[in-house]
């Protein structure tokens, strides 16, 4: 079959997906049209730039932009630190020391069955000021024992679902518990985990949101206060949902990558 014949052939397969897409886009279009109609809403969509970049002191980031980058340095920061509790908890479990199991089933039931705003409160209102914690360490401690807490389960899964003869193998090779993990066991759980692993990241993301609660000028927060001061309400929090969204599918874009150079053979 020729190239062409090949490409027709294709284009008329995809062309009644092509069609549904557009039938639900401009069903979308029209619901927002029709809500707007009804509503009664002065969309000013011409005054949203200048809070995503400054012009008039040379190009820069506008405060939008800028409460974006405080908002990925929190969950940056906050993703690093529940991985190391996540994994220290999941290796905890898997112990044979009755005490590191007890403390890691404790921490998990804990933070697993209690709200994340009361630790948010709690962290802050309570721990803060008893051992000197600064306001964006307590969010981000909080955070990362939150999302540690998940992150711990689905990491002791990903060790679980290693075959037992790769143990076997390691102690016959006399590698050290340490080594076997290291080494044989904690590269392959890691490779399996990495899409629920990258789920718990994008709820990391959204939960950051959170922090607005103790005045850290995140997204939301730097959200909240532009509404207040312009009342472009639904401009400024499509436009704050839109940089969310924006976040999340990189993430999701850099777990398929990963999942694809990573993907576990079967």
């Amino acid at each position: 079959m020729s190239d062409a014949r090949l490409s027709l052939s294709r284009l008329a397969r995809a062309l009644p997906d092509l069609l549904f897409a557009l039938l639900v886009l401009a069903g979308v279009v029209w619901l927002m049209a029709m809500g707007s109609e009804r509503l009664g809403y002065n969309w000013q969509w011409h005054q949203v730039p200048p809070y995503l970049l400054d012009l008039e002191d040379g190009l820069s980031p506008g405060p939008l932009l800028a409460a974006l980058a405080e908002t990925l340095r929190i969950a940056g920061v906050a993703l690093l630190l529940s991985f190391f509790f996540g994994l220290a908890a999941a290796v905890l479990r898997l112990s044979p020391s009755l005490i590191g199991r007890a403390v890691a089933r404790g921490y998990l039931e804990l933070i697993r069955n209690t709200p994340l705003l009361i630790q948010i409160f709690f962290i802050y209102f309570v721990l803060g000021p008893m051992l000197d914690i600064p306001r964006f360490w307590a969010g981000v401690l909080a955070l990362s024992l939150f999302e540690g807490a998940y992150a711990s389960e689905i990491i002791r899964a990903g060790i679980t679902s290693v075959a037992r003869g790769q143990w076997e193998a390691a102690h016959s090779l006399g590698l050290s518990v340490r080594h076997t993990y290291r080494r044989i066991i904690l590269p392959q759980a890691l490779r399996r985990v990495i899409p629920p692993l990258t789920s718990q990241a994008v709820a990391l993301v959204k939960d950051s949101a959170l922090l607005s609660t103790i005045s850290i000028f995140e997204l939301t927060l730097r959200g909240q206060v532009i509404v207040a001061d312009t009342f472009l309400t639904f401009e400024i929090w499509f436009t704050v949902a839109a940089l969310y969204l924006l976040v999340t599918l990189s993430l999701s874009a850099l777990s398929g990558a990963l999942e694809h150079r990573f993907k576990v053979e079967t």
